[in-house]
């Protein structure tokens, strides 16, 4: 039942005049969201609930309270009162240095500090013809975070505050996310560089956050949270174009650790540890299975349930030691325009994605379907020659036209002026070529980037065409939850700007076992045994990083 402020007497009215006090101090920020999360709890069993909302008319600063919740099971106390102190942000000093970065790489960066500061990152890209691609970032020492699992929305805040809450089926999931990121207020820099923001990760199965599409427990479920992320006390920026790194500690008295944080870069010594292999490389599903799969799909598409349906095999390595080693040799063999290594102490994710689930900066969103595939040779004359096959190739362009025009309906549900930059672009990468394409459009809300996300998620790449009955297809046909696999990963800061890649060419590490995953994008006109091949012409990086991982 809707309550407003001005049916529960004076402690409403209390509440009222703190709202008014907020508003008055910090109008630019009621100006950027125009609503903020409210946490409640009752004033006879103490539980509490998230769900309320409050709006502001910042035109007569007259705050509407309006609460959407679910009473609790055998609850019978009176309505839900705003918790006051809940609606508190917190205001970051931000410390920062300038040091030459000459010596400084940035595995040895995250080698010198993973061991003092658990769950550290580490991001990357081989791109460095664009100036914004010659970063490298290394955080550490996260202090904040906001995580999903098993359908619990749970917020931890830098003053050891954590709030809970059940998620339903009306929730609107990225609004929560976006009431957390309102809460953290950073002071800014000169640097033109990420300097603070949250990092993390939503996996595939996050989609039944966005859209009316079940997501069953599937035997072999990996167990990872379906949504991940961190608000990092320290953010450590290498500038490659400039042999510079700037380091960052976002803090909220004058406290700062960046002394400690350069005396460990500036030990000589770097812990390393070996990798081996134990046993043998296993499948989720054999090979004959996954012909029948084929087939399936095959079936679909020539009913017309879907024109294209993406599905996947895992594959899964049982290891001993390092697994970053793993890293390193992967970002050496396939260097992607994404490279990124995310530990969360009892898994870690890492790979190296060529393509980017959305990239929004400055209002401006983008998409870059990849969608076409040849393996290469290693012989360049011959590459060529493979390469204009692809581009002649009628199942190939057939595959990549559909994944373009979904691109642009869901990019068009959030931005206007949508546009196909660049279509068809042949690229090469380490054991593939790709057909990728490039479609933009300006986002009609400055502050709906993550509505955005939510209506472009999962990439169409990694489901098929038209999405939502592609992915009812994938449920009923896979026979494991595809977890990280489809996922997105990456950055968003506090301004609405967001940059993840798509969790492909990607390891999930848990329980000493690699776990990594590739699927091939199903047509009427599809062979089953060059989609079975297309599997693994993707995975072939990662084998060879396994294989290399152990002589590091």
């Amino acid at each position: 039942m809707p309550v407003s402020l001005t049916q529960s007497g004076n402690t409403n009215r209390h509440f009222q005049n703190h709202i008014l006090s907020k508003i008055q101090k910090n109008p630019k920020k009621l100006a950027h969201q125009n609503h903020l999360p409210i946490f409640a709890t009752c004033t006879k069993c103490n539980k509490t609930t998230g769900g309320g909302k409050l709006y502001v008319d910042i035109r007569e600063a007259r705050p509407l309270l309006v609460f959407s919740y679910k009473r609790p099971v055998n609850h019978d106390g009176p309505f839900f009162i705003p918790k006051i102190q809940d609606m508190d942000t917190y205001n970051f000093q931000t410390f920062h240095k300038t040091v030459l970065a000459d010596t400084l790489t940035p595995v040895g960066v995250y080698l010198k500090l993973r061991d003092r500061f658990a769950n550290s990152i580490l991001l990357e890209s081989s791109d460095f013809q664009a100036g914004k691609n010659s970063f490298s970032y290394i955080c550490c020492d996260p202090i904040a975070s906001v995580k999903v699992e098993n359908g619990e929305l749970r917020q931890e805040f830098p003053d050891g505050k954590i709030l809970s809450e059940k998620l339903s089926a009306s929730d609107n999931l990225m609004q929560k996310i976006q009431g957390f990121s309102s809460r953290f207020e950073l002071a800014k820099t000169h640097h033109k560089c990420i300097q603070g923001g949250l990092f993390g990760y939503i996996a595939y199965d996050s989609v039944r956050y966005f859209e009316s599409v079940e997501i069953a427990k599937k035997d072999g479920d990996l167990e990872i949270p379906d949504l991940q992320y961190s608000f990092f006390r320290n953010v450590i920026a290498i500038n490659h174009f400039r042999n510079e790194a700037y380091l960052f500690c976002h803090s909220l008295d004058e406290n700062s650790n960046l002394e400690e944080i350069l005396g460990l870069l500036q030990n000589s010594s770097l812990p390393k540890y070996k990798f081996t292999k134990s046993g043998e490389k296993t499948a989720n599903i054999p090979e004959s299975d996954y012909l029948e799969l084929v087939a399936k799909a095959k079936s679909h598409c020539q009913r017309g349930d879907v024109f294209q349906l993406v599905l996947s095999r895992r594959f899964s390595q049982a290891f001993k030691g390092d697994d970053f080693n793993v890293y390193r040799a992967l970002r050496s063999i396939n260097p992607s325009p994404y490279l990124f290594f995310f530990d969360y102490g009892n898994f870690r994710i890492f790979g190296s994605s060529p393509e980017a689930q959305l990239v929004v900066e400055n209002g401006k969103a983008e998409i870059h379907p990849i969608a076409g595939t040849f393996k290469r040779t290693g012989n360049d004359e011959e590459d060529a020659i493979l390469a204009r096959a692809l581009s002649e190739d009628k199942k190939e362009n057939a595959e990549h036209v559909m994944l373009v025009d979904l691109a642009r309906n869901d990019l068009s549900r959030n931005a206007s002026e949508v546009t196909v930059e660049k279509y068809a672009e042949l690229q090469f990468f380490s054991h593939v070529i790709h057909l990728v394409s490039k479609v933009t459009g300006k986002l009609k809300n400055q502050n709906g980037t993550l509505q955005a996300v939510a209506d472009t998620f999962p990439a169409g790449t990694l489901s098929g065409a038209p999405k939502h009955r592609a992915m009812q297809l994938i449920e009923s046909l896979e026979n494991r939850n595809r977890s990280f696999y489809g996922g997105a990963i990456g950055f968003m800061d506090f301004d609405g700007n967001f940059n993840h890649a798509i969790m492909i060419r990607t390891f999930l590490s848990k329980a000493n076992t690699l776990h990594f995953q590739a699927g091939a994008g199903i047509t009427a006109a599809s062979d089953e045994k060059s989609e079975l091949q297309e599997t693994y012409n993707k995975l072939a990086a990662l084998e060879k990083a396994i294989a290399s991982a152990e002589s590091i």
